[in-house]
């Protein structure tokens, strides 16, 4: 699998919540695959239509692959043909947080695991998405665990 990398530096700031997960860059290293730490811990991206959760039809949670927190239902997963499995909104509370990324020479809204501030992706805004939000989370496949429901 193909994946960009980029490095945003420490999750959390004075406006952000301190995540409730912590662990060192070793035991994260040793959790993860070198492709789920490339973008879970240091904000890679999949290359787009690779993922294995792009054209995901079955019902359940998907969870963050890091933590196992529940982050979106499948009844918000829609077509966006972006290349990457799109919600138009996470579960309800505290799920996800949201922050300013600067890089790429842009200003994006970086998707983030509340419980662990692991990178999942980013959230765009816009009319024509035909979703109820007009919200596009764009989410790493790699970032993701779907639990099927019945």
């Amino acid at each position: 699998m193909g994946l960009f990398s980029r490095n945003t530096g420490d999750a959390g700031s004075d406006t952000e919540p301190a995540p409730k997960v912590v662990k060192t860059d070793e035991e994260w290293r040793a959790q993860l695959s070198p492709a789920e730490y490339q973008v879970l811990r240091q904000a890679g991206t999949e290359r787009p239509f690779t993922g294995e959760y792009t054209d995901e039809k079955r019902t359940g949670v998907y969870r963050c692959r890091a933590c196992g927190s529940e982050l979106f239902r499948s009844e918000t997963k829609f077509e966006s043909h972006c290349g990457w499995p799109s919600f138009f909104t996470p579960l309800a509370g505290e799920a996800v947080i949201e922050r300013t990324d600067t890089t790429m020479g842009m200003a994006r809204t970086e998707v983030l695991c509340a419980n662990c501030h692991s990178h999942l992706g980013h959230v765009f805004a816009g009319e024509g998405y035909g979703t109820p939000t007009d919200l596009r989370y764009c989410i790493n496949s790699v970032s993701l665990t779907l639990e099927p429901g019945e």
